[in-house]
């Protein structure tokens, strides 16, 4: 019980760290949308997508890896991060190396002309983060939940600062100091590029940080240990490969398909922004998922687990539903926290809430493989998502542009949630209630087009009619589940 308290502990603050990210993250989106205009975060947007798949590439696997090998019995802990920290050192100064030479003729090819800083800044966040993050590993093989949560608070909190720093404070310096070396760097005018800078000042002090550790290292490289650690990386690295590219493949294919006479990162630049609002779904699946996954498997042992899964999926689904409702039927509202220009796109947030509700169906789905040994299947179910995207953006990103990026993630992630159930059936059969699932999925999707079609000119009208929609929801959900109050104020009693 000890070691699963304290595993729940570390849980909390690994998650709590990500979840932190992702809302002082969405905070900012209404700076971003009110002080930089749609291209310049469409080419932010780009830009970070590409970050995020080489991060998958130049991280080599290497932190799953080295917990593999450092926990082997006989194993040397020490010579194992010595090894991979030296490897990384030399892999992420190529990648800085490369990026500083040819920043200019990577900026041309892109349409970034004259803007090599962009491409410098994206390699520079790309070497360092690449090799900070087995150091992050480490901190984790260590059990070093404190330290690593202080660290990763600080890395989020210095990017938070540089965003203050750069967009309140760094114009009136251009202005009053026009021949500055820094405006060799950074525009005049708020863009895409001072996000981009906050997030390389935040890598250069958590670097910092980590100068103590880095000191102590005692310097040994084993070419046999290294081969070993790449054969069992590289296939880590093929597996990760399909899930990241699945999520930002629809802002890489803007460039290539937007529809004519459109500017392609005015459109991606829309899209990221409203997205964002769909962040209360994705906050929510982000902290289930950190306490469902040692959850599920305390409980593989559990005559009862299959029931256990069952009911877990669909009161998951149940909150989903609710968290979608409140955020369509109130968009009005949570569409003020993105700047005017950006509003016209406001139409793909109930498909991207949607969509990322059926990627926490699909998490939830997904622990038959794990709990059953069967993990050469996800890979499979993830490339079968990807085919999807790539498919329905080329086709239909040309007619209807960011909507079609968004039903894109819609159908990749059902079509994903389709495969990994037939292979379920096969495999590790759970007893899903799909019927039940999609009663409380329609009767949402029945409510929010209600909202849709009964719309008034007056917005005090129109919120309390979809406050009564909401209410009607619970309702249904009580009646359903054979909830009264009851048994609600009993339960709050006993708490």
């Amino acid at each position: 019980m000890g070691n699963l308290k304290k595993l729940a502990g570390e849980t909390a603050i690994y998650g709590m760290t990500t979840i932190v990210a992702r809302i002082i993250n969405f905070f900012f989106v209404p700076l971003y949308t009110r002080m930089i205009n749609t291209d310049a975060f469409g080419v932010y947007s780009e830009i970070i997508s590409y970050i995020a798949v080489f991060q998958v590439l130049f991280s080599f696997g290497l932190e799953t890896t080295f917990f593999r090998f450092a926990s082997k019995e006989g194993s040397d802990s020490k010579k194992v991060f010595s090894t991979i920290i030296i490897f990384l050192f030399s892999t992420s100064a190529a990648v800085l190396t490369a990026g500083i030479i040819f920043a200019d003729n990577i900026a041309n090819i892109f349409g970034y002309i004259g803007h090599g800083e962009l491409i410098w800044c994206s390699a520079a966040i790309l070497a360092i983060d690449s090799f900070t993050s087995v150091i992050f590993a480490r901190l984790r093989y260590q059990q070093k939940a404190l330290k690593f949560g202080i660290l990763k608070i600080i890395k989020i909190l210095s990017e938070t600062a540089f965003n203050l720093i750069l967009f309140f404070g760094f114009p009136a310096y251009a202005a009053s100091h026009p021949d500055s070396f820094l405006l060799k760097f950074l525009s005049p005018v708020p863009d895409g590029g001072y996000i981009l800078f906050a997030i390389l000042g935040s890598c250069i002090i958590s670097l910092i940080l980590f100068l103590p550790t880095l000191l102590k290292i005692k310097i040994a490289f084993s070419p046999t240990l290294w081969k070993q650690l790449m054969i069992y990386a590289v296939p880590i690295v093929l597996s990760q490969l399909p899930g990241i590219l699945n999520d930002v493949t629809d802002r890489i294919l803007f460039r290539f398909f937007s529809p004519e006479n459109e500017s392609s990162n005015d459109l991606l630049g829309i899209f990221s922004a409203n997205i964002k609002l769909a962040v209360f779904m994705t906050l929510f699946v982000q902290m289930f998922r950190f306490a469902a996954e040692p959850f599920f498997f305390n409980q593989s042992n559990n005559p009862d687990q299959k029931k256990i899964y069952v009911d877990v999926m669909k009161y998951f689904v149940i909150f989903c539903v609710f968290i979608f409702l409140v955020v369509a039927l109130y968009i009005d509202i949570f569409k003020l926290f993105i700047g005017k220009d950006f509003r016209v796109g406001i139409g793909v947030v109930p498909v991207m809430l949607i969509a990322n509700m059926l990627l926490g169906i699909n998490f939830n789905l997904s622990m038959w493989y794990k709990i059953s040994g069967q993990t050469k299947f996800a890979i499979n179910i993830t490339l079968s998502g990807l085919i999807v995207t790539v498919i329905i953006n080329a086709l239909f990103m040309p007619h209807f542009g960011y909507y079609a990026a968004a039903c894109g993630h819609f159908f990749s992630y059902l079509a994903m949630i389709i495969v990994s159930w037939q292979l379920c059936k096969k495999y590790y059969p759970i007893p899903y209630n799909w019927k039940t699932i999609a009663t409380y999925i329609t009767f949402g999707l029945i409510l929010f087009a209600l909202s849709r079609i009964i719309i008034t000119q007056n917005n005090l009208l129109n919120f309390a009619i979809n406050s009564l929609l909401i209410l009607a929801y619970l309702y249904f959900v009580m009646l359903k589940e054979k909830i009264n109050l009851g048994t609600i104020k009993n339960l709050i009693k006993r708490k």
